[in-house]
């Protein structure tokens, strides 16, 4: 590992795995465990990391959870995107592009502006 790239990561991580904890829910109701699973790496340095986050998100009702019960052993905690949460993935998504768009510029061989004009009238690719 290049030195300092475990920091580098760890603070990027910082801003943005809450998100993609919204988004891993966008589809619906899961599973704590389901979540880690998917974002377990890059995104999640751990699974234990991500139950104090959902607690967070619940918190400041961006996330919503309930308990159901189990085939496969005791009650599991599943987790739901609020109308809160909805929103401020949204809001985060329009912020990222420009912002994905200007770091890349900004770390490539060879920057290029980046427009601004077009940036809060950006489509989602379908």
């Amino acid at each position: 590992m290049v030195p300092g790239q475990s920091q580098a990561l760890a603070n990027l991580r910082r801003g943005v795995v809450e998100h993609c904890i919204l988004a891993s829910l966008r589809s619906g109701e899961r599973y704590g465990f389901d979540i880690a699973r998917d974002l377990e790496g890059t995104l999640l340095a751990s699974a234990g990391t991500l139950y104090p986050l959902l607690s967070r998100l619940r918190k400041t009702g961006l996330v919503a959870s309930s308990w159901q019960e189990s085939t496969e052993g005791p009650p599991r905690r599943y987790y739901r995107l609020t109308d809160d949460g909805e929103a401020a993935l949204q809001a985060f998504e329009s912020a990222w592009v420009p912002f994905r768009d200007a770091v890349d510029a900004a770390l490539s061989d060879h920057p290029t502006p980046i427009d601004h004009s077009t940036v809060d009238h950006q489509e989602e690719p379908s």
